[in-house]
């Protein structure tokens, strides 16, 4: 299967919608709010790679929320396979949360 760029559109919006149901769990906003989600590639095959990074190294949720976020995008029907990879270079800072995050924060 080769998907059109009308399908891997839609592909990606479905991706970006599971990625703001799944929350960090000491902040409030969702990952893709916070900006930690740094790049997501679809290829023609539907297979996927996720770039995503934590607040700090340290995250109490360093072991789950990346697995988590790999499932739920795996359980997407299209997607094929999904390849995450967890990194800090950029370190995340709060400069990366988007204007919506900020909201939700008191920060604006």
């Amino acid at each position: 299967m080769s998907l059109t760029e009308e399908k891997t559109h839609i592909l990606g919006e479905r991706i970006i919608s599971v990625l703001r149901s799944i929350y960090d769990p000491e902040i409030p906003v969702d990952v893709y709010e916070l900006g930690l989600i740094y790049d997501v590639q679809i290829s023609d095959e539907a297979d996927i790679k996720i770039i995503m990074t934590l607040t700090t190294p340290n995250c109490p949720v360093a072991e789950t929320l990346p697995e988590e976020v790999k499932q739920k995008v795996q359980a997407i029907d299209e997607v094929r396979e999904v390849d995450l990879t967890l990194t800090f270079d950029p370190p995340w800072s709060s400069e990366m949360l988007s204007e919506e995050a900020r909201l939700e924060l008191g920060m604006l």
